[in-house]
């Protein structure tokens, strides 16, 4: 969402650090970018005019300009105040009531039906508790119906509302119920209009007034930019919202209405979508936002996926077959589904900081999926006893498995050459299986299938003491990345040295296969000892 002003920002300070010395000339031009970025990506005037003159007052300080490092300076000041903008800490839900009520508001359109869901669902996983769904819009055509599908597809309760009910009474009616079944939450998703009414607005404060709500969420679908920070104000205005749900989080907008809103009516985002699937709903934190617009990743975020869909045990069996080197082609499939899991890699790479340029910087390369996809294809198409021992794999068998799989024997013939070049590898890091004898590690390669990756761009405030291997990085201090995303909880990543097939890094930028580099490779050999002779 935030990409466009994340490269605007980007341009403004690599401007700013150009300088070995700051003038108050250089920061006034430097701050009307900035303006000029935050109103082009449809933050509210009023709120880009204040944001500004407090960045202009702390950084025209004697400290900044005089610092050994201005520049670094100025983008931790730009940091600390779109970290205020975005609402400073995170807040939390209220789940303190017995049971915890939460109301859905907002205009038609904005996703309170699909976020009522994705509530529940996020109840039941992580607090442990009991939701049961109400709805409450008898006026949308099939809205309780949707309801009704999404709570059976969660295996969730919902109550069994009618169209030809009042809402206010459904509301009240569901609440009792759920007193006396002993549900730990209530979850109302009410009616939206077109537009902001009086009837709309009587019909939601009667609810609020006859079921107390410890929650009154207003949910604004992000692409409306500074529309819905209108709207987010008028319901304020009635209902005193406790906070704000953004959704299409994960859409190309501009991302006006998540700057704009807390600033604006004093409420904080306490949830985002950020996706269309129901587990597609987090808690918001304006720290790591903050970090993210000013391209400095999010691995925090990138650290919670992972240990999500990570097994202690699984991972611990994963470390032991790495170490004795009897890493499978079953348990390569594992890792490739586990990394699949977190989302697209270009998703995933805009987490690790200063990875988000690395898209420009490769041109043309595409993201490894497909190749992964096709990977994938060829070990499914194999049998168990293939998958846990290629040796047995022959001619005949590595027809039938491209058959299968609908690509060539010679795809899969180097798929298995790389596999056994992955195992011998593994096998020399670990001494031969006999221990954890590590030898000097070698250059780490970049990402299956993609060049080696550049180095990153500092972070403020980061030094030698920052991230391991910081001080090589081209750029100053940041934060390289390990082979196969490693680092992350229970062996993530894809193991060392296995890539696409054809898809080394040197096949990616010139499109040759590996046979033909080799063949280029000994034919500019033999012409250099000719030479000599």
């Amino acid at each position: 969402m935030f990409d466009s002003l994340t490269d605007r920002l980007d341009g403004v300070f690599k401007k700013i650090r150009g300088h070995a010395r700051l003038t108050e000339e250089n920061i006034q031009a430097a701050l009307r970018e900035v303006r000029l970025a935050l109103l082009e990506a449809d933050v509210n005037f009023k709120v880009v005019k204040d944001f500004v003159e407090r960045i202009r007052e702390k950084a025209a300080g004697q400290e900044v300009l005089k610092s050994l490092t201005p520049g670094q300076q100025v983008v931790k000041i730009v940091h600390d105040e779109l970290l205020e903008l975005l609402g400073g800490e995170t807040v939390a839900l209220n789940l303190k009531g017995k049971p915890a009520v939460f109301m859905f508001v907002g205009l038609q359109g904005s996703g309170k039906t699909t976020s009522s869901a994705k509530l529940a669902l996020k109840l039941r996983r992580e607090f442990k508790m009991r939701p049961l769904l109400v709805p409450a819009d008898v006026y949308r055509p099939a809205a309780i119906d949707q309801l009704r599908k999404l709570a059976a597809q969660l295996d969730i309760q919902a109550y069994p509302s009618e169209t030809t009910m009042n809402p206010v009474d459904i509301c009240v009616s569901a609440l009792d119920q759920a007193k006396k079944d002993g549900f730990d939450a209530v979850i109302f998703d009410t009616a939206g209009r077109l537009h902001v009414d009086e009837a709309l607005m009587e019909e939601l404060a009667n609810i609020k007034a006859k079921t107390s709500p410890q929650e009154i969420l207003f949910v604004a679908d992000a692409m409306t930019g500074q529309d819905a920070v209108t709207v987010a104000k008028s319901f304020d205005e009635r209902l005193d919202l406790t906070g704000v749900v953004l959704t299409k989080m994960d859409g190309d907008a501009r991302g006006g209405a998540a700057l704009s809103i807390k600033e604006v009516t004093g409420k904080p985002i306490k949830l985002v979508g950020v996706g269309e699937k129901l587990s597609d709903l987090e808690i918001f934190h304006p720290d790591r936002a903050a970090s993210r617009i000013l391209g400095m990743g999010d691995i925090l975020t990138l650290i919670e996926k992972a240990q999500q869909g990570i097994d202690e045990k699984e991972a611990a069996e994963m470390e032991r077959k790495f170490r004795k080197a009897e890493f499978t082609l079953e348990d390569f499939r594992t890792q490739m589904r586990r990394v699949k899991k977190l989302g697209s890699l270009e998703g995933l790479l805009k987490m690790i900081p200063g990875m988000g340029q690395l898209r420009k910087q490769l041109g043309e390369v595409q993201m490894p999926e497909k190749e992964m996809a096709r990977v994938e294809a060829m070990i499914s198409s194999m049998t168990a006893q293939e998958r846990n021992n290629p040796k047995i794999i022959n001619t005949s068998r590595r027809a039938r498995i491209a058959k299968g799989s609908g690509v060539s024997v010679n795809d899969v013939s180097q798929l298995l050459k790389n596999f056994t070049q992955m195992q011998k590898m593994m096998k020399q890091m670990m001494g031969g299986g006999k221990g954890p004898k590590m030898p000097k590690m070698p250059k780490m390669p970049g990402m299956p299938g993609m060049p080696k990756m550049p180095g990153m761009p500092g972070m403020p405030g980061a030094g030698k003491a920052g991230l391991p291997g910081a001080e090589d990085m081209e750029g100053g201090p940041g934060m390289g990345m390990p082979p196969g995303m490693g680092g992350m909880p229970g062996g993530m990543g894809m193991p060392p040295g296995m890539g696409m097939p054809g898809q080394g890094p040197k096949g990616a930028k010139s499109g040759k296969s590996a046979k033909e580099i080799r063949a280029a490779r000994k034919k500019k050999k033999a012409q250099k000892k000719k030479s000599k002779k």
